[in-house]
């Protein structure tokens, strides 16, 4: 493992500029945050929990973040983990500890989780859930019951008390569900000792950090903008705000204070579990997509579901999130495709639609029109400009930035940073 790692720096919220954004189903956006860390001082991660992933390559060294942010593996810069960001104690050093070598998600929390994804299959309605008891601890947050890092790290005595009756109720709502309530006391209580020196106040750091010495942020979400709670395919989503509106709830940080705003979108689409997906491939086309791209989810395995680039959902995103410039990943999976399709419209009832559709039984009703492009048949992942690459590959992404009316800063060609074309 790379040495420098060891020099990490991490300081958690106790209640967790520019921002990256997952603008589609996607998890790859790893190589594009290290790229503007060469530029930043600070990176802040500010919604969801280990539910996520992404993996990066640096030094032929491959890492897989959930919790970390992707930062963390350069010593000059300062990694800080929000209030909207919801920390499994046992998963964020165990992560911590495989790499170098806010409000809590407890083993409850996740054994929930598999209980109610178990009731919910029982009756034909599963969510495909992570399991990593994401939807439970929001639950907790919004109900009132939830414990934060500052309970945690103020009066344990208190929060023992606290963290008894939470239990209590979980297992008064699954009476099958097992906690071993001393035991887990227990080990919080060593995580505390490990955890307390890394805890700041981030209402004042993120203040000082925008107000005293000039520095350069970048902010950093687990999730991709589809996985929203309110603007993505509900109810087939996570349980936080992954878009740009969830930097200042997840931060602190006031909606003047951001910058530029980048969207990551891969150059075909993937989805992991269940969830209507328009521009899908269940076909030789989809499994080409999903072998040649290594589409397995970092967090549980599962493999990929993948399809065309749709257009009609990015445009969704952007008018959301309101992209400055996009990162697009993973342009040479495409090499081999004599033709590639792009979703350009939504067709319900023989007529086009003008929107994305709110309701999820109307997404999985409606028929994609596709623009065809010519493929490249070349190998790509040697090109390091943007003129290096196959006129066709060139057209794809113009003809990108046209329908949507947003520039491409960034291709990549490949998994490490170097992959990465930068264009302005």
């Amino acid at each position: 493992l790379n040495p420098s790692v060891q020099s990490m720096h991490l300081w958690l919220n106790p209640g967790c500029l520019a921002l990256t954004s997952g603008s589609r189903v996607l998890f790859h956006l790893c190589a594009l945050v290290l790229i503007c860390l060469q530029y930043k001082t600070l990176i802040f991660f500010f919604q969801g929990g280990n539910n996520a992933g992404h993996t990066v390559v640096v030094d032929s060294v491959e890492y897989d973040f959930h919790l970390l942010p992707s930062g963390i593996i350069n010593p000059k810069v300062i990694s800080f983990i929000g209030n909207g960001v919801v920390i499994h104690l046992p998963g964020l050093f165990e992560e911590a500890e495989k790499n170098l070598k806010k409000g809590k998600v407890f083993d409850f929390h996740q054994a929930a989780d598999g209980i109610q994804e178990q009731q919910r299959e029982q009756a034909g309605k599963t969510l495909g859930t992570t399991k990593k008891g994401i939807g439970p601890v929001y639950s907790s947050k919004a109900a009132r019951s939830g414990l934060r890092m500052c309970d945690l790290v103020s009066d344990f005595d208190e929060f023992s008390e606290r963290f008894k009756v939470l239990a209590n109720q979980y297992k008064a709502v699954y009476p099958t569900l097992e906690i071993d309530i001393e035991g887990e006391l227990k080990k919080l209580k060593d995580y505390m000792e490990k955890v307390k020196p890394m805890v700041k106040d981030g209402v004042y750091f993120m203040y000082e950090a925008l107000h005293g010495p000039p520095k350069k942020i970048l902010v950093e979400g687990a999730n991709a903008a589809l996985l929203d709670i309110d603007f993505g395919t509900y109810p087939f989503v996570t349980s936080s705000n992954c878009t740009v509106g969830g930097v200042c709830t997840g931060l602190g940080m006031p909606p003047q204070n951001v910058g530029e705003v980048y969207g990551v979108v891969k150059a075909y689409t993937t989805r992991v579990g269940i969830g209507a997906f328009p521009t899908e491939q269940d076909n030789e086309i989809g499994e080409l997509l999903q072998k040649r791209g290594k589409e397995f989810g970092v967090t549980t395995g599962r493999k990929r579901r993948c399809g065309w680039l749709d257009l009609v959902s990015l445009r969704y995103v952007y008018m959301i999130n309101g992209f400055t410039a996009l990162a697009l990943t993973k342009l040479d999976i495409l090499d081999v495709f004599p033709e590639i399709k792009v979703g350009v419209a939504y067709k319900l009832d023989g007529e086009i639609i003008p929107h994305f559709p709110a309701n999820h039984e109307v997404l999985n009703k409606v028929e994609v029109q596709y623009e065809t492009l010519p493929g490249w048949d070349t190998d790509i992942s040697n090109a390091r400009t943007f003129d290096e690459l196959p006129v066709n590959a060139q057209n794809y992404v113009r003809f990108i930035e046209m329908e949507l009316g947003v520039p491409v800063k960034w291709i990549g060609v490949g998994k490490s940073r170097e992959s990465m074309i930068q264009l302005f």
